[in-house]
């Protein structure tokens, strides 16, 4: 008797085996392994800084690996540039839009495929947006909003709107394998559904799809397989069947992180509120509502972008909100300009001090007195009084400076961190606005700024801070409000302040 020989096995549309790319001194991907079957809709996840963005530029030939292998229907594959990655069918949606605002709605779905033989055929570039269009639904039924169609100037559409022309334009390469990172970020729940519909079709047809995201009720909603990045290495890939969003997260920690962090070890703040929020609201934040007391350090957490930043800059009057109401000290406070907080007694450190902290070009002295010259209204600045107040905030800080006189590009990046800090010791706040601070800066000016933390605390200052290290926020905040979608969706404080918990409450894993 001669049985049949077994099925051979499937060959994946896409393959990464250990990929591994470094930018600079920083390691991206450090073993990057995925692969990819017919009609699948694969999963990628993991928090910030994972890899799984850049494993997914490798495969999409916007970067080059450093090491390892990419397959494509088990053939090496090797792509120096987008365009060689969509020669062989594979389109990506990527998280920074790449709309040109002068456009059409119809020029930007087709740039680069426009139909015609040496012009623009207009009629069938817009007979073919039109199509694509129309998956999103017919006229007078489509969930794309007011004033979307082919000839919508695409710098008039609104973040939703940008978002799904974005998505046209990867539908519109009819690829076999199309990767969708943080497709629907800013898409309400009718236009995800339809997404979701849309995928499912894909699906059927044979394709495979890549699909990232943060929200995890979508990733048990349309995803076949998922695998779990933590710190630039695939660690487990799970049929979404037979797993949980408690397993999941679990892969993301990592069974070594799911302990406490160790806190501070202070008790609990006290007393009456030195700041209250109530009901917040602008284009970013949505009825945000909170109470910080006096030597309390808050935390803001979550994963990026959803609203914590937002939410400094308003208090900061940097960006105001539109609706709400805020406090100080008891007191009605309308925090319009970044003046107005600054006189409340109101300091903000950002991370990205090229944009929001530091004159580089001027000297390391314009650079100090800047805030406690808005805060006394004087046009006149007493440089040797000034310099004397200064000095020994700058010893807290162990800022290592020749001379007042230097301009602040001499300095490290940590160092000229440290004079957009001492800029606001030397004011004297009552509250502080940590916008990210130790973005880019070495581990030693980290713990430095740390202890001065703690001492401000103790001093009576309250902290609000916004770290995109989920280490350093645990490590640092008393208690922790959780952002998702520019609102506060949890408080984690006391046994609750763990990465397991941060992270069930970002992914909005409650609710298994």
């Amino acid at each position: 008797m001669t049985l049949p020989d077994p099925s051979p096995p499937e060959i994946p549309l896409l393959q990464a085996t250990a990929i591994r790319k470094r930018f600079g001194g920083v390691v991206a991907l450090e073993r990057g392994d995925f692969v990819l079957r017919a009609g699948e809709v694969h999963v990628l996840i993991g928090s910030n800084g994972c890899g799984k963005s850049t494993l997914c530029k490798v495969a999409a030939g916007a970067v080059g690996p450093d090491a390892g292998r990419l397959l494509v229907d088990g053939r090496e594959a090797v792509f120096a540039s987008p365009r060689a990655a969509a020669a062989a069918e594979i389109g990506v949606f990527y998280q920074e839009l790449s709309l040109v605002p002068q456009l059409t709605v119809a020029e930007n779905i087709l740039l680069g495929r426009e139909p015609g033989r040496g012009f623009v055929d207009q009629a069938a570039l817009r007979r073919r947006a039109e199509e694509l269009i129309a998956r999103f639904g017919p006229p007078g039924e489509s969930v794309c909003g007011p004033g979307f169609g082919p000839d919508a100037i695409a710098g008039d559409l609104s973040a939703d709107q940008r978002q799904i022309v974005e998505i046209l334009k990867v539908l519109a390469q009819d690829a076999r394998i199309l990767i969708f990172d943080e497709a629907t970020s800013s898409l309400d729940a009718r236009q995800v559904a339809v997404f979701f519909d849309i995928v499912r079709r894909l699906k059927a047809e044979g394709r495979g799809i890549v699909f990232i995201s943060h929200r995890m009720d979508e990733i048990f909603a349309i995803g076949d397989r998922v695998t779990v990045m933590r710190n630039g290495a695939t660690v487990a890939t799970l049929a979404i069947a037979e797993t949980s969003r408690d397993e999941i997260l679990r892969h993301m920690v990592g069974a070594a992180l799911t302990a406490d962090f160790g806190r501070p070890g202070r008790p609990p703040a006290t007393g009456e509120p030195i700041l209250s929020v109530r009901a917040l609201g602008n284009d970013r934040l949505s009825g945000v509502s909170l109470e910080l007391r006096r030597g309390e350090i808050l935390g803001l957490g979550g994963l990026h972008g959803q609203g914590q930043s937002a939410l400094l800059r308003a208090l900061f009057g940097a960006d105001p909100a539109l609706s709400g109401t805020v406090e100080i000290g008891g007191k009605p406070a309308a925090l319009r300009r970044p003046a107005d907080a600054i006189r409340r007694g109101i300091a903000y450190v950002s991370g990205d001090r090229g944009r929001h902290g530091v004159f580089p070009v001027r000297p390391i002295f314009e650079n100090l007195v800047l805030a406690s010259a808005a805060r006394t209204r004087s046009p006149w600045v007493d440089r040797a009084g000034f310099i004397a107040r200064v000095g020994p905030v700058l010893q807290r800080l162990k800022l290592k400076f020749a001379g007042f006189g230097a301009p602040v590009a001499t300095l490290s990046g940590g160092n000229q961190q440290k004079v957009v800090i001492g800029r606001w010791l030397a004011a004297g706040p009552g509250i502080l606005l940590l916008d990210d601070p130790t973005k880019g800066i070495d581990v030693e000016t980290k713990h430095d700024l740390y202890r001065i933390m703690a001492d401000l605390c103790a001093e009576g200052v309250g902290i609000i801070l916004y770290s995109s290290e989920d280490e350093e926020l645990l490590g640092n905040a008393d208690r922790v409000l959780v952002f998702n979608g520019g609102r506060i969706v949890t408080e984690l404080a006391g046994d609750r302040l763990t990465e397991f918990e941060l992270y069930r409450a970002a992914y909005r894993a409650e609710a298994a």
